[in-house]
C-alpha cells in the first residue's frame, strides 16, 4: 500500500476510535453516556428480592424493573426481613435500596437501568404498624426525592425509582391525606370497582389462589381465562397495572403454562423468586 494511502487509513481509524472515546467518557457538547446494558424487562417482578445473595443488584443484572422488600418499622428504622426473627440492624430500606439506586442512578445519568429509559417499581410490603411505619418510609424518602416519582395535589411526575407501599393496609390513611406524596399505594380487586385514582394506586395485586383455580397443568378453563381477562380490562382502563402473587414457582411445564397464560391476558407483572428463570422465560418470548 501506497504510503500516502497507509497515511489516510490510519488517520480514519484514530479519528474513529477517538469518536468512541468522546461518547463514551463525553465531550464539551455534554455528559458521556451510559454505557447500555441488555434490555430491561417490564413485567419481570422480584418477590423477595432481599432474600438474594445481592439484593437488589441481582434482579438488576436479570434486567427486573420491579424489586419487593419487606420491612418491619424497628426502633425508628426500617428493618428488612421476611420475619421478625430475621431483623439485622444493618439490614435496613436505606442500606439495601434507597442508597444503591440513588448511587445507581446518579451513575447512569438519570436511569436505574443505564442506556434505557422508564421508572423501576420499588414495592415497600409493610409487615406491622402501618401508620407508623409509613410515616418513617415517608420521612425516609424525602431525602431521596430527586430520584422519586411523585404526586401532588393528583397530578403524578415520574422519576427514576417509583416507590409502591403494600402489605399493612392501614398505611393507607396518612397516605390518602397527602398533598404531595414521595409514595402510592398497592391497591386489591375490591379497588377496581370502586373510585379510587391511577394517581394514588397505580399497581393492582392480588392473591392468585383465591380468584382462579388453576395452577398451570392442563387446560385453563374458559371460565378462569375470561375472569381474568376482564380483571386486567379493567384496571388497564383505569390506567392502573395488574400483579398476582402466590403464582406456583417451581421451574417446569405448569409454571411456564401460566406464565404464558399470564403474559398473553396482559398481567403486568409477573412474580418470582426465580430470576433466572423469569429472565429466560421472557427473553425466549421477545425472540
Amino acid at each position: 500500500m501506497p504510503t500516502s494511502r497507509r497515511r489516510a487509513v490510519s488517520t480514519i481509524a484514530a479519528a474513529l476510535v477517538g469518536a468512541v472515546a468522546l461518547t463514551e467518557r463525553g465531550s464539551a457538547d455534554g455528559p458521556a453516556r451510559p454505557p447500555q446494558g441488555p434490555a430491561p424487562l417490564r413485567r419481570a417482578h422480584a418477590h423477595n428480592d432481599y432474600l438474594h445473595p445481592r439484593p437488589l443488584h441481582d434482579a438488576l443484572a436479570h434486567g427486573f424493573t420491579s424489586v419487593e422488600a419487606d420491612v418491619f418499622l424497628v426502633g425508628g428504622d426500617l428493618l428488612v426481613a421476611h420475619e421478625p426473627a430475621h431483623l439485622d440492624p444493618a439490614r435496613t430500606l436505606r442500606s439495601l435500596y434507597l442508597d444503591p439506586l440513588l448511587a445507581r442512578v446518579r451513575e447512569g445519568h438519570g436511569s436505574v437501568h443505564p442506556g434505557h429509559a422508564g421508572t423501576l417499581q420499588l414495592l415497600v410490603d409493610i409487615k406491622a404498624d402501618g401508620v407508623a411505619a409509613y410515616r418513617e418510609l415517608d420521612r425516609q424518602l424525602r431525602d431521596y426525592r430527586r430520584m422519586l416519582s411523585s404526586c401532588t395535589d393528583g397530578r403524578v411526575r415520574t422519576g427514576a425509582v417509583t416507590p409502591v407501599v403494600s402489605g399493612d393496609r392501614t398505611a393507607r390513611l396518612p397516605m390518602e391525606t397527602q398533598r404531595r406524596r414521595y409514595a402510592f399505594y398497592d391497591g386489591r380487586l375490591d379497588d377496581l370497582a370502586a373510585p379510587v385514582p391511577a394517581s394514588f394506586a397505580p399497581l393492582v395485586s392480588a392473591d392468585w389462589r383465591q380468584s382462579f383455580g388453576w395452577r398451570g397443568a392442563g387446560e385453563f378453563p374458559a371460565a378462569e381465562r375470561e375472569k381474568l381477562r376482564r380483571l386486567v380490562s379493567t384496571a388497564h382502563t383505569r390506567r392502573q397495572r395488574i400483579r398476582f402473587w402466590a403464582t406456583p414457582d417451581t421451574p417446569g411445564p405448569d409454571r411456564d403454562a401460566l406464565w404464558t397464560a399470564l403474559s398473553d391476558a396482559g398481567v403486568d407483572h409477573l412474580n418470582t423468586d426465580d430470576l433466572a428463570g423469569l429472565e429466560a422465560f421472557l427473553r425466549d418470548r421477545r425472540r
